[in-house]
């Protein structure tokens, strides 16, 4: 027989499936993969190592959806903020794989480049290096739970009895639609205009 002009498996298509089925149902297995292409479990294991292996092409996958040129907008405070953007569009396009990703050590080549390249522009903007991975941490927290509240439903409060909230009640009267949008752009001004009081010794004063 002649071979096949593309290989049946590859870690491309392995990594595409995972993300389909996380996005589908909110978890993946290694042999629902296998199914899925058709494939013996065992030939999965060719590719990946195991279930671990798998999470790191879902973030590789998410990953490669970041614009990493927004690091290199100036000033490095513009810089964190567009990145904080894209990123919160990747993640929000698959809020249901964050779970999966927060729980496992960052170990992707590509990915820990991205980082390296924003802990980069920190340093050069005179952060102290015990700043910049609370710096990072701080934006990812504010990014992933957008993600995740993006993905809720924007009535997140079911108030059956105003009599009994009246505050909550005329709280949410007052809210108007894009909760989620609203909130991310509060945290994070927030969060930009705490770091930017972050002692710094670049050569700018910033």
């Amino acid at each position: 027989m002649a071979r096949p002009r593309t290989p049946l498996l590859d870690r491309a298509r392995i990594g595409e499936t995972a993300l389909r089925l996380v996005d589908e149902q909110g978890d993946f297995s290694v042999p629902q993969i296998a199914r899925a292409l058709g494939v013996q479990t065992a030939s999965v294991y060719h590719h990946v190592d195991g279930r671990t292996g798998i999470i790191e092409l879902l973030r590789e996958r998410i990953n490669d959806s970041i614009d990493a040129s927004a690091l290199d907008v100036t000033p490095w405070d513009a810089a964190l903020e567009a990145w904080a953007r894209s990123y919160l569009a990747a993640f929000a396009a698959h809020p249901r794989a964050i779970p999966l990703l927060t729980v496992s050590p960052v170990r992707a080549p590509k990915v820990l480049a991205l980082y390296e390249r924003a802990s980069a522009l920190l340093l050069d903007a005179g952060f102290a290096p015990s700043d910049v991975i609370p710096v990072i941490v701080a934006l990812e927290n504010v990014v992933l739970g957008s993600a995740l509240d993006l993905a809720a439903p924007e009535a997140m409060w079911d108030v059956a009895d105003a009599d009994r909230t009246p505050h909550l009640a005329r709280a949410l009267a007052a809210t108007g639609p894009g909760r989620a949008g609203t909130a991310f752009e509060l945290a994070l001004a927030g969060v930009l205009a705490r770091v930017r009081e972050v002692p710094t010794g670049g050569p700018a004063g910033t």
